[in-house]
């Protein structure tokens, strides 16, 4: 599974067209009002100019029963169980990750309840997958899945954007697309 990058910028304090000196020139009229009872704070936030980087740490989907979907996730889509762990009545903290990135973004297997059902129904309804799982060679993991038992309700396809997808039922009451870039 792949790791997603986002970059934010933020901005400094006297908007995004600053250079250094102008940050060290609002510094200084800054202070020196200051000491006059000046009524403006100083700026909120980091220092200015500094990058921060957010990733995607989890994401999670709704599962019907989270044994089944702990062994369909692991021993047959060959992830790995990150953590299993209590998370309330009846119900596990369950993650998987990728062997190849086992630090990586993390799948939360989260038990359904009936309104999470009534939403998972609608969408197998419409063909929506809930999540797309990304691989060097569809054409080949799904006839891999399929040795397994995996039922595929759309073949590996071309898309238009120059992807290709197919999509499976997971057994736990979701599709799931496999993609290629």
């Amino acid at each position: 599974m792949a790791t997603f990058n986002t970059t934010v910028v933020l901005p400094n304090a006297a908007g995004p067209t600053m250079s250094a000196g102008d940050d060290l020139a609002l510094a200084e009229r800054l202070a020196a009002t200051r000491g006059r009872g000046s009524m403006h704070p100083a700026p909120p936030g980091p220092p200015t100019g500094k990058v921060a980087r957010m990733r995607i740490g989890l994401t999670g989907i709704f599962v019907d029963d989270q044994d089944k979907a702990e062994r369909f996730y692991t021993d047959i889509l060959g992830f790995t169980t990150k953590t299993s762990a209590a998370y309330g009545p009846g119900e596990r903290w369950l993650t998987v990750v990728s062997p190849e990135e086992p630090d990586g973004v993390q799948l939360v297997l989260h038990l359904a309840d009936e309104p999470v059902r009534a939403f998972q129904q609608a969408s197998r309804q419409a063909g929506r997958p809930v999540i797309s799982l990304n691989t060097d060679d569809c054409q080949r993991e799904a006839e891999r899945l399929k040795a397994k038992g995996v039922v595929f309700v759309k073949e590996p396809t071309r898309m238009d954007y120059g992807g290709m997808d197919a999509v499976f039922d997971d057994t736990c009451g979701n599709l799931i697309n496999l993609h290629q870039d």
